[in-house]
């Protein structure tokens, strides 16, 4: 996927301020951020969206969720609260064809959102 920009973060070619690396996730700080606290949690392998990655790899579905409560507890918004956002769908406002979870917090988080 070489068009991919999430791939290309994953494999280094695109700089990122990461804040959480392994084998398989790989998370940075959003460049636009909507909270304080706004970090993106993604698979270093490509699937599109979330129900891709649930139906391909169960297992790695669930390491991107183990990941990003990591993250919260790392960035400090694990007490207070977070929230977990995956857009699956231009619709729903994917702008990146790659699954990412949003971690965001720091602030408070009215819902509905948008």
């Amino acid at each position: 996927m070489s068009e991919c920009l999430f791939c290309a973060i994953a494999a280094g070619d695109i700089p990122a301020d990461v804040v959480h690396s392994d084998d398989r996730v790989i998370a940075f700080r959003d460049i636009a951020p909507q909270a304080p606290v706004h970090v993106l949690v993604i698979p270093r392998e490509h699937h599109d969206n979330a129900a891709d990655i649930a139906l391909a790899d169960p297992d790695l579905a669930a390491q991107l969720l183990r990941v990003a409560g990591a993250v919260a507890a790392q960035e400090g918004v694990a007490d207070s609260g977070y929230r977990i956002v995956s857009n699956t769908g231009e619709g729903a406002g994917q702008s990146v064809g790659h699954v990412h979870f949003h971690v965001l917090g720091g602030r408070g988080l009215a819902w509905p959102p948008g």
